[in-house]
């Protein structure tokens, strides 16, 4: 595995320390990235909430949360106990400017102003504005500070534009890191080498070969304890609007003239502003979206999304989402790309499906599949490639499809980080090329808020499915319509 350079000392201060995404996701990866030597050990982190706990109360509930999400041949008594010698707490309301900022305060004391500091704000999108005027009151927004915004930015492009607006005010853009942990998907990344560093599959990489594009995002959990705010977010929000566009992007953007952050960003723009808009008009016939009832994932029975909200409560929240998108570019005309994404699916699996077009002529008896292309982002991160082969044996000319099968990490024999790893180094770094710019979250809003406001206004388009099953039939439909089919029903 490549060696991992180390980065300047730092402060992490996270705000929203408490929960579930601090506790699941950062902390495991600052400890990985320690344990990898590529943190400092005069740096710190800070954990940032309301809840008055000591710096040893935290530490205990740090302790406790990478030892239940880190995996076992990871963990280290030696260096758990190092790593939670840099972690520190300070009680904080980091929406109001009260006398509660003392206790971050009195933790930076009267050390040098050109240390890097990140701000990562895991806490509502309400609350970024709030959090920054006082930041920048309390005098903590230096040269050598940025900030990290978890998504969703906003809930449509209004609250967007005005969150954008809020932490502008106090941080300039090149300071602002806009999250989205699948950019830091080593597979994601691994698009950029597949497309730029393979001529064999650029050459083909258009309308000429590709038949149609398939992006899914499949999870067989429920809310799991997040209702209040999945249900004021739905599968739209939640997947659509950033992670899907954002890997749809990467699949369907032009050659970029370097991998300087900009040029990237810039082509993944482009794709943005390429889409087809999509008219309320439009949305019955592009869009489905589904909400699970009560059925089997696995061998186990699980309750209706309703049933997980609480008794009595009623929503029309989607938890399944099927779009049918056009890049309107010489590259793409004509090629639909299907993203998809749904909770309480029979099977965990976020992966793209590049189906080639099927041969104009045969000279065979047997009737040939077209080549396909599936590219494997979660789990057991690969590449799969199937081709036509002539069967063993016989006398004749008989064929059937075979894969050609890679699995990353038997390739490389190493661990694949988890992609906060990467991100957060990022973050110290000041590298934002894994990072969302300001254009494309709005210019992501522009195309789907339209289906949005559909959905308020077009009664009756919510359809349910049983848990564990693929989804809605409404969305075998659509893709049906232009003659494909989904992935999991033509394996």
């Amino acid at each position: 595995m490549p060696a991992m350079s180390t980065v300047e000392s730092f402060d992490y201060v996270v705000f929203g320390a408490t929960g579930d995404l601090t506790m699941r996701k950062l902390l495991p990866a600052l400890y990985h990235r320690f344990r990898d030597k590529q943190i400092p050990s005069d740096s710190r982190i800070i954990g940032a909430a309301r809840s008055q706990l000591s710096d040893d109360d935290y530490r205990g509930r740090a302790d406790k949360a990478l030892r239940r999400f880190v995996k076992a041949d990871a963990l280290d008594d030696a260096l758990i106990t190092q790593f939670l010698g840099m972690v520190f707490y300070a009680s904080v309301n980091g929406a109001e400017a009260e006398s509660s900022w003392d206790n971050l305060l009195r933790l930076f004391g009267d050390e040098v102003r050109d240390r890097i500091r990140v701000f990562y704000l895991a806490t509502s999108p309400e609350l970024y504005g709030p959090i920054c005027a006082n930041l920048s009151a309390q005098g903590l927004v230096t040269e050598a500070a940025r900030i990290v915004l978890e998504k969703p930015i906003g809930h449509d492009l209004d609250s967007a534009r005005r969150i954008n607006d809020e932490v502008g005010r106090f941080f300039d853009e090149k300071k602002i890191f806009r999250i989205d942990h699948y950019l830091g998907k080593e597979t994601v990344q691994n698009l950029i080498a597949l497309r730029f560093a393979n001529p064999v599959f650029e050459r083909i990489w258009s309308a000429d070969a590709i038949d149609h594009v398939q992006i899914t995002a499949a999870e067989t959990v429920g809310v799991e304890g997040r209702g209040d705010y999945y249900d004021n977010s739905g599968a739209l929000r939640d997947m659509i609007q950033n992670h899907l566009l954002q890997v749809m992007c990467l699949v369907a953007m032009e050659p970029p003239g370097s991998l300087e952050a900009d040029d990237l960003r810039n082509e993944k723009l482009k794709v943005l502003r390429a889409l087809k808009p999509i008219t309320e008009a439009d949305v019955a016939h592009v869009a489905v979206r589904g909400q699970y009832g009560r059925g089997q994932v696995g061998h186990e029975i699980v309750p209706a999304y309703l049933e997980e909200l609480g008794e009595g409560r009623q929503s029309d929240t989607e938890t399944f989402i099927a779009i049918k998108a056009e890049v309107h570019s010489w590259r793409w005309g004509k090629v639909p790309f299907y993203l998809r994404s749904g909770k309480r699916l029979p099977a965990k699996v976020s992966e793209i499906v590049v189906q080639f077009r099927e041969t104009p002529w045969s000279i065979f008896p047997t009737r040939l599949e077209a080549n396909r292309l599936i590219i494997r982002l979660q789990p057991e991160e690969g590449i799969q490639l199937s081709v036509m082969n002539k069967v063993p044996g016989g006398d004749g000319m008989n064929l059937r499809p075979a894969n050609i099968d890679v699995s990353f990490e038997q390739a490389f024999g190493a661990r694949y980080p988890d992609a906060y790893e990467r991100l957060l180094m990022d973050t110290v770094r000041g590298d934002p090329v894994l990072f969302m710019r300001r254009d494309e979250v709005e210019a992501a809003w522009t195309w789907v808020e339209p289906i949005l406001k559909a959905w308020k206004t077009q009664p009756g388009t919510l359809h349910h499915y049983s848990a564990g099953t693929w989804g809605p039939e409404a969305a075998r439909t659509l893709i049906r319509s232009t003659g494909h089919g989904w992935h999991e029903q033509t394996s």
